[in-house]
């Protein structure tokens, strides 16, 4: 494990990890405000990297929210490339799912974020792989947000979240927005949806993704507070 430290912002330390999980090492980014009680790690999908703007621009406003972030590629840079060419990875919820947990696992380990409640933030086929990882983590995650995710592919695992989960989707998705509804059918932790009116699938529209945003801080907020 390598990490390098620079200062970003006046109350925000920013660090490039390299995460141990499983047999594999992953790269990443984290951003630590002062007095953070709560990180969220971030699990994208459907062929993105911790360079996808949209999560870096959510990221930022966690952080300006006061919690921790951590930006990270669940492939291999050899299996990233060969995801963009044949799809071959991102499906693979398996995969994702324990590339995700062994990641919460080196977090509870790292210096700097062991003593942080922990939080997952889905995108797309990520949004399965982080319900999948709280139901095996139940005692490391304490929040789950999903941003126009795929839950539905979690299948059996939903019922062993115990995780509060946010579902967010646009409006004018309309077959995520069914296949949200059906997932958050099967959970039996406290959970809410919130539709972005007018919302496509990448919430594109001026002030989407600040709504977004607004919603999922509030969420962690609430339930990664040590007094929660």
């Amino acid at each position: 494990m390598t990490s390098k430290t620079t200062e970003y912002a006046p109350a925000r330390l920013t660090h490039d990890v390299t995460i141990l999980a499983g047999d594999v090492e992953l790269e990443g980014m984290l951003a630590i405000p002062a007095a953070a009680q709560g990180l969220v790690a971030f699990a994208h999908g459907s062929g993105s990297s911790r360079f996808s703007g949209r999560n870096q621009r959510v990221a930022t406003a966690l952080n300006q929210a006061g919690l921790a972030t951590l930006l990270f590629d669940l492939l291999t840079p050899l299996e990233h490339d060969r995801d963009v060419e044949t799809s071959e990875y991102r499906f693979d919820i398996g995969l994702l799912a324990g590339r995700l947990t062994g990641t919460i696992d080196w977090l509870a380990g790292y210096g700097v974020t062991q003593t942080l409640r922990y939080g997952l933030f889905g995108a797309s086929t990520g949004a399965a792989a982080a319900l999948i990882s709280a139901s095996e983590r139940p005692h490391l995650v304490h929040a789950v947000v999903s941003r126009g995710g795929r839950p539905d592919l979690a299948n059996d695992a939903l019922g062993q979240v115990q995780a509060p989960t946010l579902f967010i989707v646009g409006g004018a998705d309309t077959e995520v927005l069914e296949l949200n509804r059906w997932a958050a059918a099967r959970l039996h932790c406290p959970h809410e949806t919130v539709i972005i009116p007018r919302a496509g699938h990448l919430f594109e529209a001026p002030g989407q993704l600040e709504e977004v945003s607004r919603v999922a801080s509030a969420w962690f907020n609430r339930y990664l507070a040590s007094e929660y």
